[in-house]
């Protein structure tokens, strides 16, 4: 069966809508049954969020590829404009934190009890 999803993005997020209205669901059940706000699962107008995306599309009993093809690769998997970006963000915030305790300088908590009884 082939399914005719609109490309223009605010046609195609009506087409979303429809498709899960369709199916006797409402945004704010599917969030809830998600366990997230209604504003994350509506987020993927505006921008690519692979899980809800799945979330949505398994909904519509369609994979997210089909939606989203610019978003999503042939192999199912999404298609990611910076692969690692969350990855390395956390691993630089962890770096700062292990230089910021090694760091001698640095009060340490004993320290700072010693200050506290002392005075």
């Amino acid at each position: 069966m082939k399914i005719e999803i609109p490309t223009n993005p605010s046609a195609r997020w009506e087409w979303i809508k429809y498709q899960i209205r369709s199916q006797g669901l409402s945004f704010a059940e599917l969030s809830r049954r998600l366990g997230v706000e209604l504003g994350t699962l509506t987020s993927v107008k505006r921008s690519p969020y692979p899980r809800m995306e799945r979330a949505l599309a398994s909904a519509i009993g369609v994979s997210p590829a089909i939606i989203w093809p610019e978003r999503w690769n042939a192999d199912g998997t999404p298609h990611r404009q910076r692969p690692n970006r969350a990855e390395s963000r956390v691993m630089s915030q962890k770096t700062r934190f292990k230089t910021h305790c090694a760091d001698s300088n640095a009060p340490s908590t004993d320290t700072h009890r010693q200050v506290v009884t002392e005075a």
